[in-house]
């Protein structure tokens, strides 16, 4: 877990280097952990893609990126100054295993000069068809394997974590036989979110909550993260992923772990993660064509005029095809088989081009037995618990009051609180805390390889018999509206299956 002592002196490595991921996100995120003093007292990193600069021009490029992001360009210049002196680069084709010798060269120049270490974590900012290649060209090259007894190599590898349950197994068996399980760290940046990890103690140290975190109490649960923009330059890759491989499979039920766990025995990473695998094990799979028909919605955004601004349609973006069924939108309601949440309907909606960029969790309460005020604040609306992730990470609880003045007119008010009031400064961004969390060996929120496997075991047979429908069943909405009517009935038509109910299951196929 975070905390203000650095951690030992060490070597990054960044593939990837002059990515977007890596200018936007990872380079200004290490910039901020070096302005707090939590980076190691002797550290450097070496960045690593095909785009030729020297180290010179290498902090150059780097240095205008954070200033961009900057507010007070003149405050920050004289850290940033001393923190891009710790940058370094090496280009060459990491496709080509004998290039990686100019690596290995730049590893053994520099380590000496951190001190007593033999410490380097390798990041995978690289396209997923990288995450075969760059670990085994690191193996071919004696780059993976520390030569001393208080030395490590870690790796850090971005989402998707596979394409399916048979591609992540393969990546995950290839992985294990060049590093070992606890040095693998499967980063999901959403739970780096502040909200995330506050759930956890949301839950676990208030009575006023946990007492009521059960199937008697609560009636449904929401997890949603919506966005405004389209795919944009991310076509390519978007057309083969779409909304349930990029957010369902990782992010949301991700949260939907965090929201549903038990206590952990103690707040060590392994007992954590431990309670988070006993979630995915628990949800209900999907095990006939008509359960899915039934419990999942997919469409796609079409253009339309808003406001005079012609908006595009995702068949109309770059790089996707005319006659694509990939989905941009995702709505679905699963349940958790378990003591605490059984026959409790969750509903997880994602998408592309909605009216508004937000993300977040709400847990509906149940009505009173007796509905006294029946019509004015009654049901699972009038009492929720709303926890923002972003943007204006926040919690918001709902409940009714009486209205002053004669007779009995009641109201629904709300608590609120924002994160950022905790402190003065913005809130971290998710980066600088699993950054900091690797280079620390804090694995607590990486998930695990079975964790991962275990959602594809639930997601496969969806992307399976969509596979098998071709456009059949995919629905459409204008872009930036809130998605197909269809996901409507999932509220109204609630399903009461039971995995005994089903002894046929959706036949196997090729997921492409």
């Amino acid at each position: 877990m975070l905390n203000n002592t650095p951690p030992a002196n060490q070597l990054l490595v960044i593939f990837g280097a002059s990515g977007d991921l890596a200018e936007r996100k990872l380079y200004p995120s290490l910039f901020k952990l070096y302005q707090r003093g939590l980076l190691p007292e002797s550290f450097a990193v070496i960045g690593v893609s095909r785009t030729v600069y020297t180290d010179v021009l290498f902090r150059s490029h780097i240095q205008q990126q954070i200033l961009n992001l900057e507010q007070d360009k003149a405050e920050v210049s004289t850290q940033l100054n001393q923190f891009l002196q710790q940058l370094y680069y090496v280009h060459f084709d990491t496709h080509k295993e004998e290039e990686y010798a100019q690596l290995r060269k730049r590893v053994d120049e520099l380590l000496p000069t951190l001190g007593d270490t033999d410490r380097i974590l390798y990041y995978l900012a690289t396209p997923p068809l990288m995450y075969e290649i760059i670990p085994t060209c690191l193996k071919a090259h004696q780059l993976t394997t520390a030569q001393s007894d208080a030395g490590w190599r870690r790796i850090i590898v971005e989402k998707p974590f596979g394409s399916d349950l048979a591609s992540a197994i393969k990546l995950g068996d290839l992985l294990q036989t060049i590093f070992s399980e606890p040095n693998i760290y499967r980063i999901d940046h959403y739970l780096g979110k502040e909200t995330v990890q506050n759930m956890l103690v949301l839950r676990f140290s208030n009575g006023i909550f946990e007492p009521l975190w059960n199937r008697n109490y609560i009636d449904f649960v929401e997890i949603s993260a919506a966005e405004m923009l389209g795919v944009e330059e991310r076509g390519k890759y978007y057309d083969s992923a779409g909304a349930l491989r990029d957010m369902i499979q990782n992010h949301l039920l991700q949260l939907m772990a965090f929201v549903t766990m038990e206590a952990p025995a103690n707040f060590e990473a392994e007992s954590i993660r431990n309670e988070v695998d006993k979630v995915f094990m628990s949800i209900r799979p999907y095990t006939t064509p008509k359960q899915i028909d039934q419990s999942v919605v997919r469409a796609q955004y079409t253009e339309q005029t808003l406001d005079g601004t012609q908006l595009k349609g995702y068949r109309q973006e770059e790089y996707i095809a005319k006659d694509s069924t990939t989905e941009t939108f995702v709505a679905m309601k699963l349940y958790i088989d378990n003591w605490r949440w059984s026959d409790v309907p969750f509903f997880i909606r994602t998408g592309k081009c909605l009216p508004e960029k937000k993300s977040e969790i709400t847990i509906h309460f149940k009505s009173t037995p007796v509905q006294l005020f029946a019509g004015q604040c009654s049901g699972s609306s009038c009492n929720k618990l709303t926890i923002r992730i972003q943007p204006d990470e926040s919690i918001s609880l709902k409940f009714g009051l009486k209205l002053p003045g004669l007779g009995y007119e009641v109201k629904q008010v709300s608590m609120d609180f924002k994160y950022n009031s905790l402190q003065e400064t913005t809130l971290p961004d998710a980066y600088e805390r699993l950054l900091i969390d690797a280079m620390e060996g804090d694995p607590t929120l990486y998930p695990r390889s079975s964790t991962l496997q275990t959602s594809w075991r639930f997601i496969d047979p969806i992307l399976c018999h969509w596979n098998e429908k071709g456009a059949e069943g995919l629905c459409f909405y204008p872009a930036r509206t809130n998605g197909p009517e269809e996901q409507l009935l999932l509220l109204h038509e609630p399903l009461s299956f039971k995995n005994a109910d089903f002894a046929d299951t959706p036949q196997k196929c090729d997921i492409t």
